[in-house]
């Protein structure tokens, strides 16, 4: 970690790092995967590799709030069978970053996004035409749920992008905006902890990175809280609309970098 980096940034370089903090609250409570912006804002104002140490414990904050808002919606069965998968997709992201540059990793991601995007859309315009909308009671196979997985882990431990990638998992067993949003709250909080000792390892967090974090931390509550008001206003189609937009914006910023 550079430490210099950290502690000479502008003043508007620490406003863009704010708002990213508080764009994190609002995903976490509303629109899961409007944080690749904020994965986006890190990046840019951050090398990227120190930038994934500093996001993280941002995340950590907003998932936290995320449980304690949406704690009696999750899904459980769901959570068990991604975890083991996931867990995968963490340590083959663990090696990957040992050797990958920054460009490698934005255009992997970037990819990733986009494609996982599209096929969340064809797959859903296809069971409009033909049953309607899929329930929540749909019931993913195996192998979805371990490809996905497998990409979420990746994912979210080289560049904390895994939200978009569970973001279209989770839209594609027809999970509605609460059951969604709770079962997302979990999953995240679980399998962000669990890389703290990954991306300390990898010198991704050290001492200046958190003292950055005690900084921003405190604009990721007044974000959760608008995403908490917000999203009792958002109709489901929107809701759905809302989160495939900022997975594709996401993968574009990522990948024209």
């Amino acid at each position: 970690m550079n430490t210099m980096t950290l502690w000479h940034i502008t003043g508007w370089e620490f406003a863009a790092l704010a708002f990213a903090a508080l764009l994190v609250g609002f995903s976490k409570t509303a629109v899961s995967g409007a944080n690749t912006v904020s994965l986006a804002i890190f990046a840019a104002v951050l090398p990227a590799r120190a930038s994934t140490g500093v996001l993280l414990p941002i995340l950590i904050a907003g998932d936290l709030l995320a449980v304690a808002t949406y704690r009696r919606h999750a899904h459980w069965p769901t959570l068990w069978r991604l975890f083991p998968a996931v867990a995968a997709g963490v340590v083959v992201g663990t090696v990957f970053l040992v050797w990958a540059n920054d460009a490698v990793v934005r255009t992997s991601i970037g990819a990733i996004l986009l494609l996982m995007a599209a096929v969340t859309v064809w797959r859903r315009r296809a069971a409009d035409a033909e049953e309607g909308p899929e329930s929540v009671t749909t019931r993913p196979g195996r192998l979805k749920a371990r490809s996905y997985g497998v990409l979420g882990g990746f994912t979210t431990m080289v560049a904390n992008a895994g939200g978009p990638v569970m973001s279209m998992y989770l839209l594609s067993a027809g999970f509605r905006k609460l059951g969604f949003l709770g079962t997302s709250a979990f999953f995240f909080l679980i399998v962000n902890v669990s890389k703290l000792p990954f991306s300390a390892g990898l010198g991704l967090i050290d001492g200046p990175s958190l003292l950055l974090d005690l900084a921003l931390v405190a604009f990721v509550v007044p974000g959760a809280l608008l995403g908490k008001w917000a999203v009792h206003r958002i109709n489901q189609r929107l809701f759905e609309q809302l989160v495939i937009a900022a997975t594709v914006v996401g993968g574009l910023q990522l990948l024209l970098r």
